[in-house]
């Protein structure tokens, strides 16, 4: 089985990496990461305008983003994408690429999430934070960009690091619409082959397992270096105030 993988790998390595580029469009591995990637740009500032509303005294801004993100959160990603699929040609009239699709439902869809772990990260804060910028003369909004959202983003940066992972798990679904991914090149290789396709799908949860390890090890990384840097703030004025103490309670 091993020797039939090598085989595989070896014959249709190339359309597994970039698909039918350049006789066709760009697919497979690479068209897998630039969509992952795209996805989490975009729906990275989606997600902090999401929070923000969400955080909103404004009902007419909190409530509509309040329901955009249960209903989004609680539907299947694939029901998603089909929706997706047949309303934007519904509406725009216009023969929309399956990619671009694929794309939109992605940044609503991870927008909706990472926007939950953006509020997390701003009302951990606490409200001191605020109170104490709005005290220096701070705007709302200038506090947010200057004073919360700095803090917030920094420690939840394991967090996006785990949403990408995800992202790029998602994008196994663009199949169902025909996007020229990695699981796409896979089935093109399946329905050349016929009589191999245990072999074929090993080979393609192997490709995802390995990329999702990598970044899933880089997430606990960056994830110990934050718990340290936390350890260091807050060690060094606790060790400052006891020298202070001992040597207040030492005096005669």
């Amino acid at each position: 089985m091993i020797s039939d993988m090598i085989t595989i790998i070896q014959d249709y390595w190339l359309l597994l990496l970039i698909g039918q580029y350049p006789n066709g469009p760009l697919g497979g591995l690479a068209n897998t990461i630039i969509l992952s990637a795209l996805a989490i740009a975009l729906a990275f500032p989606v997600s902090i305008l999401m929070a923000l509303a969400r955080l909103s005294k404004w009902r007419l801004l909190r409530w509509p983003v309040t329901g955009l993100v249960y209903v989004t959160r609680g539907v299947p990603l694939l029901m998603l994408i089909l929706w997706t699929y047949f309303l934007i040609p519904l509406w725009t009239g216009a023969d929309v690429p399956s990619f671009a699709i694929m794309l939109v439902t992605l940044v609503v869809y991870q927008g909706a999430f990472l926007s939950e772990v953006v509020r997390a990260g701003i009302v951990a804060l606490g409200p001191g934070q605020m109170d104490a910028a709005r005290a220096l003369g701070h705007s709302y909004l200038g506090a947010m960009r200057y004073i919360i959202l700095p803090q917030a983003l920094y420690n939840m940066i394991p967090s996006m690091i785990s949403t990408f992972v995800a992202t790029i798990k998602d994008t196994t679904l663009g199949y169902v619409i025909n996007v020229p991914d990695l699981t796409f090149a896979a089935s093109q290789v399946n329905n050349q082959l016929l009589t191999q396709p245990f072999q074929v799908f090993l080979i393609l949860a192997v490709v995802y397992y390995i990329i999702c390890w990598s970044l899933t090890y880089l997430a606990n990384a960056v994830e110990r270096r934050i718990a340290k840097r936390r350890a260091g703030v807050v060690t060094r004025p606790q060790q400052a105030s006891l020298a202070q103490t001992k040597i207040v309670t030492e005096q005669p």
